[in-house]
């Protein structure tokens, strides 16, 4: 037996303790990263990202029109070729109206708690805030979803003018022949923005300014006449880096060019090397150096190897002495190991040819190749950095294929109870590329709400889809992620369940409409009497003066109160003390208290409860407004009952 004193932990993805210092938080390593993550992706609408959004944004034609649509009509359809940019020109519209009332939130896209119920309308009034600036995208709606929301749209714009609020809708361009006439004349369609126009703009917001004739090579107008708008956002950011790295006295063309190089298609090329070549062991080495790409010699090796026996490709029967070493093999499919000891291709962009060429024409083994990654993936010897490229590589074939069942098998299988843990945080990148995804999105949310509803999700699954929903989702479907934590908060148990309140409160309480869903469904739960746990959350959450002059916000305080009354009474009575002195408040005093009476609902005994703690709570400080507070309580009490008022004795 060796003994070893001290601690040694090679890589730590739980709540670990190893002595003396600051201790490894998942929650927060998954968030940070997420956060990272969410940095490059274009589909958010919170107003940090907006405000950058707009810096960036050239008008496209069409768009001083869709204004006038918007203002006149309160709603305005967005249609144009996929690509031109349709969907943030639908937020540019919203985040330029008035923000002086209400929100600007993207709608649900998902039908959450409607349990199967077939006649539920897609679109929920209670998603309308008075001045709300709303947004849908149907952008990649299936039929059916798309014929039942216009279906829903007559009744739904009718309360958007009642309250003053403003919705523009991505259209789906492939299914124009199903839009219905009678919304026509909502419909704009919209141009491609100058995509020159769009680099340059987002070139000085990074504090680069070329010169017009820096930007007029045929290479690089031919490349912006191909690529989605998306994508132009994409070039900048590897040229700033290209900068960030280059010697000082290497200027624009230099950047461009490199930037440039990373864009050559060479999938030609890798056809053409194919051909020349059909081995199975020269076909591993370059597929795994493809999606393992800039990671060290032997995990090339290894994901090679892995790969044939996944495939079950038979072995060499040659003596190993007999055959090429890997330098040498490595070689010949085109790649060198560089100074820092990491393999990569000689020729730029061939790792990204290589990855499409298997998917795209190796279409029957789609389904190993997953297998295959997943085994790769649990190698303890690969490290964070490598993993996380990887990851997002095999995610965006995943999806280009048309496959996100395989990313969701994935964060399954990798936050199963026998799963290393240091594929959590592989996991929440898996699920939060999917949820950023423009095709799939909506499968991604709508499987999360499955899992946070099942009472078969692992423990693991459900850590990870906390700071999923919390950072990721929340950013461009609050609602959504809110309707998730709260389940995840209602069945998680362990380490997980303090994590599942916080995020679920600080999202709560981060904006008035989300304030008020959060207590709709806190009433609804505590009304039913399924779940203790939102008694508890009513407790940590609701606030005695926030928004207590909406009688909808009143009402849903009072159901509140009233199944949290019956509870013992030291489970409440420090929260009924911080209701009774926001009392003090002679501006909040009649409404606080008038919630406080109504949930007794003339019940005796809990009416008997609240008096009792009311007392407790002035005889800590017997002052003139407490005792004032606790009478007006006992009038309001006693009225509700039909019993006469008396004096309070103090």
């Amino acid at each position: 037996m060796t003994d070893t004193f001290g601690s040694y932990v090679r890589e730590a993805y739980g709540s670990v303790h190893s002595g003396d210092g600051p201790q490894f938080n998942f929650y927060s390593a998954a968030a940070a990263q997420l956060r990272e993550q969410s940095s490059r992706r274009p589909r958010v609408v919170a107003e940090e990202d907006r405000e950058l959004l707009a810096a960036r944004f050239v008008p496209p034609r069409g768009m001083q029109l869709a204004r006038d649509r918007l203002a006149e009509r309160n709603t305005v359809l967005i249609d144009g070729l996929p690509g031109n940019g349709r969907r943030t020109a639908a937020i540019m519209l919203l985040h330029d109206l008035s923000a002086a009332r209400g929100s600007l939130h993207e709608l649900p896209d998902t039908s959450d708690d409607t349990n199967g119920d077939s006649a539920a309308s897609p679109l929920d009034i209670r998603d309308i805030g008075a001045g709300d600036r709303l947004l849908l995208d149907l952008s990649e709606s299936e039929e059916s979803r798309y014929i039942a929301i216009q279906n829903s749209l007559s009744d739904f714009r009718d309360s958007l003018v009642r309250r003053g609020a403003h919705l523009a809708v991505v259209l789906p361009h492939r299914l124009g022949y199903l839009l219905q006439g009678e919304l026509k004349h909502l419909t704009v369609e919209i141009g491609r923005p100058a995509a020159q126009r769009v680099l340059v703009r987002h070139l000085r917001q990074e504090g680069i300014d070329p010169a017009p004739a820096d930007l007029g090579g045929s290479e690089l107008l031919s490349y912006l006449t191909q690529i989605p708008m998306r994508e132009v956002a994409g070039l900048a950011d590897r040229i700033r880096r290209c900068r960030d790295v280059s010697p000082a006295d290497r200027g624009f063309p230099h950047w461009l060019a490199e930037s440039l190089d990373d864009q050559h298609d060479q999938s030609a090329r890798v056809a053409a090397d194919l051909a020349t070549r059909q081995d199975g062991r020269h076909r591993a080495l370059l597929l795994s150096l493809a999606l393992f790409h800039g990671t060290r010699p032997e995990t090339v090796l290894q994901g090679a190897n892995t790969l044939l026996r996944t495939l079950s490709h038979p072995p060499d029967p040659t003596p190993r002495l007999d055959r090429a070493d890997l330098h040498a093999e490595l070689s010949d499919i085109g790649a060198e190991t560089g100074a820092d000891g990491l393999v990569r291709f000689r020729i730029s962009g061939y790792d990204q040819a290589v990855r499409d060429h298997f998917w795209t024409f190796l279409p029957d083994i789609r389904r190993q190749l997953r297998d295959w990654f997943d085994e790769s993936l649990t190698d303890p010897s690969l490290l964070r950095s490598g993993r996380k490229e990887a990851v997002t590589r095999f995610a965006a074939q995943s999806l280009r294929t048309a496959r996100p069942e395989d990313l969701s098998w994935l964060a399954h299988r990798w936050t199963s109870n026998k799963a290393p843990a240091r594929l959590n945080l592989d996991a929440v990148q898996l699920l939060a590329y999917g949820l950023d995804d423009e095709r799939y999105g909506r499968f991604f949310r709508q499987q999360i709400y499955d899992w946070s509803t099942s009472t078969e999700t692992s423990h693991g699954l459900s850590r990870v889809l906390v700071p999923v929903c919390s950072t990721t989702m929340a950013r461009s479907h609050p609602d959504q992620a809110l309707v998730r934590l709260h389940h995840l908060a209602r069945r998680t148990n362990g380490v997980v369940k303090p994590d599942a309140h916080r995020a679920l409160l600080e999202l709560a309480g981060s904006d008035h409409r989300l304030y008020r869903r959060m207590l709709d469904r806190l009433a609804a739960g505590i009304a039913q009497g399924h779940w203790d746990e939102d008694r508890a959350l009513f407790l940590e959450l609701a606030d005695p003066v926030r928004l207590v002059g909406y009688r909808g916000v009143r009402e849903s305080l009072t159901t509140c109160w009233n199944g949290v009354l019956r509870l013992p009474l030291a489970s409440w009575s420090g929260v009924l003390a911080r209701w009774l002195t926001a009392s003090e408040d002679v501006r909040h005093r009649d409404l606080v208290l008038r919630v406080l009476s109504a949930a007794c609902d003339a019940d005796v005994r809990i009416s008997g409860c609240l008096y009792h703690a009311a007392r407790h709570w002035l005889h800590d400080d017997p002052s003139a407004s407490r005792a004032e507070v606790v009478s007006v309580l006992l009038r309001k009490i006693d009225t509700a009952q039909g019993i006469g008022s008396y004096p309070l004795t103090v």
